[in-house]
């Protein structure tokens, strides 16, 4: 999906759920605004504590990427059907100057 069209469904509520696999200290530095923090280490706990069902639209985001394909691989073995990456992930998205909340 494109850092835009994220951007633009956030904007008017109908986002899909945003699943950040960064670590705690780069989440936290910055990171989309109502993305969800779920670690590869333990992003399937995540994703059943925010009651995702298997058929919802998930984005899933990293720095640059690496990390974003694990968890969507992940995803797809648990039978998540509608799993996409953020085209060029978190990266992209400050390059873009678009809007992130900071946790610290």
């Amino acid at each position: 999906m494109k850092a835009e069209e994220l951007h633009r469904l956030i904007k008017t509520g109908q986002a899909p759920l945003v699943l950040d696999v960064r670590s705690s200290f780069e989440f936290s530095a910055g990171h989309i605004a109502g993305a969800v923090h779920g670690p590869l280490t333990s992003i399937l706990n995540v994703l059943a504590a925010a009651s995702c069902a298997k058929d919802d639209p998930v984005v899933i985001t990293c720095e640059h990427g690496p990390r974003a394909q694990l968890a969507r691989m992940l995803l797809k073995m648990r039978g998540f059907t509608q799993v996409e990456l953020l085209d060029g992930h978190m990266a992209n998205w400050r390059r873009a100057g678009l809007a992130m909340k900071k946790d610290r």
